[in-house]
């Protein structure tokens, strides 16, 4: 089909260069700020480098450990899922592996530590089996909880959709050739997930590696202490921006190498599409009773912590907490910042695609076009790149220096926030612009509409549930994000995620359960309307 040409494309490609430009000013920005003080580097003396070695380091052993329990965990999950497709609740199950990510980091840390802290239900049980004293949960080993809670359910569902793309011809040569379980593994299902691993596996360490809040909480000490903790502690402890600007480089040099790396690891699956009815697996029966058993042991390790929150929170004393103003504060603050970030991830969202599609009507873009759309195309994934906490440390110098670090912090978090949301935007509403572009370029072209006229009569309509999809998700994100809210918290500035951090620090382990519950709370219902408001719903 060719591209066509439509009157008025300007104004969509000045919205996407206007896009475009305040996401690269919101990177570059504190980029150079950070450039700026580069010559007060600290003396590289053996011990200060012996130093910034050992953080490293573990911020590689770290994300390296979690990476590989996770995915190992996921493998077996995600087959008896796969295997199993027919059985009551799976759907729940399903959803119950999209809930992790849908927590706030702090939530779930406060989860965990009831059931794997020294006081928790998994450590009063092996106390009282006596096989063991009780458990730590800070340190390297709390870490690998948390992050094997995060990233296995997102691992598992990833590579369960990898396996359903298996065609069912597959399945009725499998079970006329007698394959066992093995065989069905070697010669069917490993060749899926080795196509798989890579691109999984890259973004489950680059998760790992910007991890923030799990790390701050969980890691105990120095000896625990990953590149982006170590950066809000050395600007926020001690403010030693030139240490903070020395390991912003590296925590940046080594996202940008991983995100490299990762995306010439992940290669797309080649599995042919099916040309006859749906088949069964002729696995399924003789590893039920093993499925079942490894399905039952993923859902208790994802359930117990969220059961722990729960049973926590409703005990907790909510009239103490809500007749304190630092709460109603804290709601405030969080709901304005999440509303906000939300809608500056959708604005830019539909900025970008609205001049991608633009240019993409065009029959043969200029190259200066091309790069363009290239542009575009790569900044729904620079925060992979240029984490928030390497921004939100930029940003601090930048208004320290001009003393504007109290008056401008609810700025600042509302765009790290929108900078963290966008590329969660941009893969929701992306699938629904191109969809929406191929059924209604002509006739929009035949009936003379364009620019805000075809936004009001054809656009709006068609992708009113996939905005509303995207905007939920972005501030569920944000409400219960902590990396940049952490570097300007202050009496003035507080969110619930703040809020919530100062209540485990002062041992106020009760109010904190139910602040944490509300907090949970708030990002649920947002997924739940994001559920409820699905882009496949909707009328074109």
């Amino acid at each position: 089909m060719q591209r066509l040409r439509t009157s008025g494309p300007k104004p969509a490609v000045l919205a996407g260069a206007v896009a475009l430009g305040c996401i690269g000013l919101a990177v570059v920005t504190p980029m150079l700020a950070l450039v700026a003080v580069a010559p007060a580097m600290p003396d590289l003396s053996a011990d200060y480098l012996g130093f910034v070695w050992s953080i490293t380091k573990f911020t590689l052993l770290q994300a390296g450990l979690s990476t590989a329990l996770s995915v190992l965990a996921a493998i077996p999950l995600a087959r008896a899922l796969a295997r199993q497709a027919t059985f009551p609740g799976r759907r729940i199950v399903l959803r119950l592996l999209a809930l992790p990510l849908a927590l706030p980091a702090l939530v779930v840390v406060l989860g965990l530590i009831e059931v794997w802290g020294r006081q928790g239900w998994i450590s009063t049980i092996v106390q009282a089996t006596g096989l063991a004293g009780p458990l730590n949960i800070y340190g390297l080993s709390g870490i690998l909880i948390a992050h094997v809670f995060f990233n296995m359910a997102l691992a598992a569902r990833l590579l369960v959709a990898s396996l359903e793309q298996i065609p069912p011809e597959n399945w009725r040569l499998a079970a006329q050739l007698s394959f066992t379980s093995r065989h069905v593994f070697r010669h069917i299902e490993w060749p899926v997930i080795r196509s798989a691993l890579p691109g999984i596996a890259s973004l489950v360490f680059m998760l790992c590696i910007a991890s923030f809040a799990v790390v701050l909480v969980l890691g105990g000490g120095p000896k625990a202490t990953t590149l982006e903790v170590a950066i809000y502690q050395s600007l926020r402890f001690d403010f030693d921006p030139p240490r903070a600007v020395l390991l912003a480089a590296l925590q940046l040099a080594l996202c940008a190498g991983l995100f490299v790396l990762g995306g010439r690891m992940a290669t797309d699956i080649a599995v042919m599409s099916g040309v006859g009815k749906p088949a069964r697996r002729p696995d399924r029966f003789a590893s039920r009773r093993t499925d079942a058993l490894v399905i039952a042991a993923g859902l208790a390790f994802l359930a117990l912590p969220m059961l722990a929150i729960f049973l926590s929170g409703v005990m907790a004393p909510f009239s103490v907490i809500v007749s304190q103003s630092v709460f109603w504060q804290a709601l405030t603050t969080s709901l304005v910042l999440a509303l906000t970030a939300a809608s500056l991830a959708l604005v830019m969202a539909w900025s970008l695609l609205a001049a991608q599609r633009t240019i993409m009507r065009r029959r043969t873009p200029s190259r200066a076009a091309s790069a363009f759309m290239s542009c575009m195309q790569a900044s729904g994934s620079l925060i992979l790149v240029v984490p928030p906490v390497v921004i939100g440390a930029g940003w601090f110098v930048v208004l320290h220096r001009t003393g504007l670090a109290n008056s401008a912090a609810p700025v600042i978090v509302a765009i790290v926030n929108a900078l963290m949301a966008l590329p969660f935007a941009l893969r929701i509403l992306r699938p629904a612009v191109v969809g929406q572009a191929q059924i209604h370029d002509r006739l929009c072209a035949s009936l003379g509409l364009s620019g805000l006229q075809r936004w009001r009569l054809v656009d709006l309509p068609v992708l009113a549930r996939s905005f509303a999809l995207a905007f939920a998700f972005a501030a569920a994100l944000s409400i219960g994000d902590l990396g940049a809210a952490a570097l300007f918290g202050s009496a003035d500035f507080v969110t619930l995620p703040l809020l919530l951090l100062q209540k485990m620090g002062s041992y106020r382990s009760v109010e904190a359960a139910g602040i944490a519950l509300l907090l949970a709370g708030f990002c649920l219902f947002l997924i739940w309307l994001a559920e409820r408001l699905k882009p496949g719903e909707q009328n074109s």
